[in-house]
């Protein structure tokens, strides 16, 4: 089992130090939330917290991953990190692609691609890309982001995108892994059909059991059952060693761990000290006690 710490969209000047403490730690990967900005009027709903409500994120700080991941990396050796999860579908391809392939050349093995469709039509309104036919945009995407990491001349004609022949340069000696998070049937069957892994956003161990259990079958149905595959999961079990044992038996192979609840709305005021020993408390009781 890996663990993946996730800051829970803390003070931006907290988030080297806490690379470090990770590492020092024995903490596997870092994880970073992505969101692109607060609309001052919407009547979006947020599918995660089952209220609906988005005022929790009024003022939160987000930091842009491809901006943070190198910045930590590189006070960092061995820390991994990953993204749960970045709105891919509201980005442009061929640009995230160059991303990815320089944050993989300069950081190798060391960063995982989690992405998913930003549940709010706001986010899409504010980067002037269709709501409609969000789910095709994504799936192309995905096929492009693959095609021009294989380092080989690559051109694609789909219905959202056309690109004309074109080789990024360098590209990763390491495949950067593709995961997708979302709970809905579709991200279930996407992740199951293209991804090398299935990110669970936090709930109950039977909503995740079921989950995994849904995914497992289209991997059979689409012929990848013998292919590697992740399941990262956030949830209460992380913090016990019982816990973690019921989700290696699922199958989970990387486990997220947070010590704040973003969507309450109360204000974060745990000091960098603070959350620093909340990571050694993690380490000493949970991590170094199931290796």
């Amino acid at each position: 089992m890996r663990f993946a710490y996730h800051a829970t969209m803390c003070d931006p000047d907290f988030y080297l130090p806490l690379a470090i403490a990770c590492e020092e730690a024995g903490v596997d990967t870092f994880t970073l939330p992505d969101s692109i900005c607060y609309p001052e009027e919407s009547d979006s709903k947020y599918p995660y917290n089952g209220t609906g409500d988005r005022e929790f994120l009024e003022g939160v700080p987000f930091l842009e991953p491809f901006v943070v991941v190198p910045a930590m990396a590189a006070v960092t050796e061995k820390l991994r990190f990953s993204t749960s999860v970045y709105k891919l579908a509201i980005r442009q391809p061929v640009v995230v692609a160059k991303q990815l392939a320089s944050l993989g050349t300069m950081f190798p093995g060391r960063f995982t691609f989690g992405v998913g469709i930003s549940p709010w039509p706001d986010d899409f309104a504010a980067c002037q890309i269709p709501w409609e036919k969000r789910g095709k945009r994504l799936d192309e995407m995905l096929d492009i982001l693959r095609g021009l990491l294989t380092g080989e001349f690559f051109g694609y004609e789909g219905e959202i995108f056309q690109i004309d022949s074109m080789q990024v340069t360098p590209v990763p000696k390491v495949p950067v892994p593709i995961l997708i998070g979302g709970h809905a049937k579709p991200a279930l069957r996407r992740a199951a059909r293209v991804a090398d892994g299935f990110i669970h956003a936090g709930g109950s161990y039977e909503d995740l059991a079921a989950m995994v259990h849904e995914i497992d079958g289209y991997r059979k149905e689409y012929g990848r059952e013998n292919e590697p595959f992740e399941y990262q999961s956030m949830g209460a079990e992380a913090f016990s060693v019982d816990g973690v044992k019921r989700l290696e038996d699922l199958g989970v192979t990387e486990a997220i761990f947070a010590f704040r609840n973003p969507y309450d709305g109360t204000p974060d005021t745990q000091t960098l000290d603070e959350k620093i020993a909340q990571i050694n408390w993690f380490a000493e009781n949970v991590i170094h006690k199931t290796r």
